[in-house]
């Protein structure tokens, strides 16, 4: 056997092979484009790499281009952690030198040692990359966009409260074209003040708003002409000005965060899994795509459920040394999945009665709410697994049967 280790960098790669008994065969230095991708690819054919029997190779990343040329045809990737890589290098030198030739030497000897410890990355679908590439845009979309909104909010605290008066009582409050529109419209409190029905009824409609357009007129000119503390008549006009600016930001985020979401309703469908996710209780196509980009359609990278669990952060982990043991949650795991996983937990109590009593028992034997949560995602996400391996749609009562005492 012919292991590869390459330590990647911006603009060069430097490229060690290993045999099994760990004598150096070949170093290359490569740069990070396609003449060095050749390079790459003619040097491992030159140590027998071929299509049905390609090397294996360890990097430190999951991504960029020279990823995607490795993947292709057969070949097993493995993506090591940094700092598990970091840790075999200390365990080969105790002076703690450091080279990027010997990183690539080092990533290549933790497959000839310890290959069965480490997964290659995961046979997914061209589809299933290409929405997991959409739904984790989609979600940075969607954080990006909270996190303008706070500012924007916490902003118009300082200088025009009015504003916020008047978009308490709207879903998403200022993240609406309703609300964009007449903070464009009136900046600074004391132009909101002079606003009339006329402006107002004009700014809703060019917002899109259809109905109830003199009603929230009539209810928007009063909270704007109510009592309220200004700032000096300079000041109120220069946080105006960053308001808009804010308020260019926001616009572009909501947009952004929009057409990923078109996007991911789109290509999401045509997935042959989705039958099977969308079947599950609080799982919309938003929320599904996200499960799917994390977990893939790779359906033998996980051994079992267990595993999955893992992965999500889901199930408990227990921590045991000489007399001392205690059970607690996950904090390595991965974030996205979990996030989601919560999302869906929450949903699901309102789309599935079993759902909903299994929460509630949570409850009552003790556990907090994220804890409850938790255990119930922990559940679904076995039920998903079994589904998605055996092509079956969630069912209720095979889900959540029904106790023979309660049905009596």
């Amino acid at each position: 056997m012919i292991y590869c280790g390459i330590d990647w960098a911006e603009r060069t790669h430097d490229v060690a092979l290993v045999n099994d008994t760990g004598e150096l065969l070949a170093k290359r230095h490569i740069t990070d484009d396609a003449a060095g991708y050749t390079i790459l690819l003619d040097l491992l054919a030159e140590y027998g790499d071929t299509e049905d029997n390609p090397i294996p190779i360890a990097i430190e990343t999951s991504r960029g281009l020279l990823v995607a040329v490795l993947r292709t045809g057969k070949r097993q990737v493995y993506a090591i952690n940094p700092m598990a890589a970091a840790r075999y290098r200390d365990r080969t030198s105790v002076s703690r030198k450091k080279s990027d030739p010997g990183d690539a030497l080092v990533l290549a000897n933790i497959l000839r040692t310890d290959r069965h410890a480490h997964r290659p990355l995961p046979a997914d679908s061209d589809l299933g990359r290409a929405i997991a590439v959409l739904a984790r845009a989609q979600q940075d979309a969607l954080w990006n966009r909270q996190t303008i909104a706070n500012q924007l909010r916490s902003l118009l605290r300082e200088y025009y409260p009015a504003a916020l008066n008047v978009f308490t009582t709207w879903t998403n409050g200022l993240c609406r074209p309703e609300a964009r529109e007449l903070l464009k419209t009136a900046p600074t409190p004391s132009r909101a003040a002079r606003l009339t029905r006329t402006q107002i009824q004009a700014s809703l409609k060019r917002a899109g708003r259809k109905r109830g357009i003199d009603t929230e007129t009539d209810r928007i000119r009063e909270v704007f002409r109510a009592d309220y503390a200004h700032q000096p008549p300079l000041v109120e006009d220069a946080l105006g000005k960053q308001m808009l600016a804010l308020l260019i930001q926001l616009g572009a985020a909501c947009t952004a965060a929009d057409n990923l979401a078109q996007a991911v309703e789109e290509s999401f469908p045509q997935h042959p899994d989705a039958d099977v996710i969308l079947s599950f209780p609080g799982l919309g196509i938003q929320l599904g795509a996200r499960v799917l980009a994390e977990i893939g359609d790779d359906h033998t990278r996980f051994a079992d459920a267990r595993g999955l669990k893992a992965y999500a952060g889901s199930s408990p982990i227990t921590r045991a040394s000489g007399k001392k043991s205690s059970i607690t949650r996950r904090w390595v795991k991965n974030d996205r999945l979990n996030h989601a996983g919560y999302l869906w937990a929450f949903a699901s109590l309102r789309g599935s009665a079993g759902a909903d009593a299994h929460y509630r028992r949570r409850r009552e034997a003790g556990d907090w709410h994220a804890a409850a949560q938790r255990n119930l995602f922990n559940r679904m996400l076995g039920q998903l697994y079994h589904c998605l391996q055996a092509g079956e749609l969630f069912d209720e009562q095979t889900a959540y049967p029904t106790p023979i005492a309660a049905a009596a």
